[in-house]
C-alpha cells in the first residue's frame, strides 16, 4: 500500500497490524529480526524474534520456553538419579535397610588381591603372651620333648610328690621350729666372697 501510493516509509509507523522489523545486524553473518503486532504508531506488542546465522533462519524461543525446558532437564537428572539410587536399595525386616552396588562387587573381583600386612605386635603384648604361655607350661608340663628336629620325641619323667595326709600338714603347722632346713643341692658350689670396692 505504501509503495502504490507512493509514500515514504515513515508512513509505516502509522499503520496497524503485523509487521517485522530489524532488530539488529551483525554483518555478514548475524541479523535479528522481530515480528510484532502494531496497534497504535507507539503501541507495539512483540509476538515472536528469528535470528538468521550463516544464511538459516532460526525462531528464538521465548523466556517461559527456555525456562521451562532448563527446569525439565533438570528435574529429569534429579529424577534419574533417585531412580538409579532406589535400583540399588534393599530391605530385609531383619537386616533393615542397605546398599547393594553391582559395580563395586565386579571392581572386587577385578582387583587383584593384595596380601595385607600383619600388624607388627606391641611389646606389651608379646610380654603378656610369653607370661601366659609360661604360666600354662607350668601347669600342664609337656609329656614327651624333641631333643632336635626330625629326632623321636622322648617321654618325660614327672616326678610326682608324694600326697601328704592332712595330720602330717596339722603336725607341721604345730611344730615349725622343729623342722629340718632342706639340704641345697651338691652340684651349686656356696657363693665366693667378693671384696667391697670403696
Amino acid at each position: 500500500m505504501v509503495k502504490m501510493q507512493r509514500l515514504s516509509l515513515d508512513h509505516l509507523n502509522q499503520m496497524v497490524g503485523v509487521e517485522y522489523i530489524l532488530l539488529h545486524a551483525q554483518e555478514p553473518i548475524l541479523y535479528i529480526i522481530r515480528k510484532q503486532q502494531r496497534q497504535s504508531p507507539t503501541q507495539v506488542t512483540p509476538l515472536s524474534d528469528y535470528y538468521i546465522i550463516a544464511g538459516v533462519v532460526y525462531q528464538a524461543p521465548d523466556l517461559g520456553s527456555v525456562i521451562g525446558s532448563r527446569v525439565l532437564s533438570a528435574v529429569h537428572g534429579i529424577q534419574s538419579a533417585f531412580d538409579e539410587a532406589m535400583s540399588y536399595c534393599r530391605y530385609h525386616p531383619s537386616k533393615g535397610y542397605w546398599w547393594h552396588f553391582k559395580d563395586q562387587e565386579e571392581r572386587e573381583k577385578a582387583k587383584p588381591k593384595s596380601k595385607k600386612k600383619e600388624e607388627p605386635s606391641s611389646l606389651f603384648q608379646r610380654q603378656r603372651v610369653d607370661a601366659l604361655l609360661v604360666d600354662l607350661r607350668q601347669k600342664f608340663p609337656p609329656a614327651f620333648y624333641q631333643p632336635k628336629p626330625g629326632e623321636k620325641p622322648i617321654p618325660v619323667e614327672v616326678k610326682k610328690e608324694p600326697e601328704t595326709s592332712t595330720e602330717a600338714i596339722r603336725q607341721e603347722e604345730r611344730e615349725p621350729a622343729a623342722k629340718t632346713p632342706a639340704p641345697t643341692p651338691p652340684n651349686k658350689a656356696p657363693p665366693e666372697k667378693r671384696a667391697r670396692l670403696q
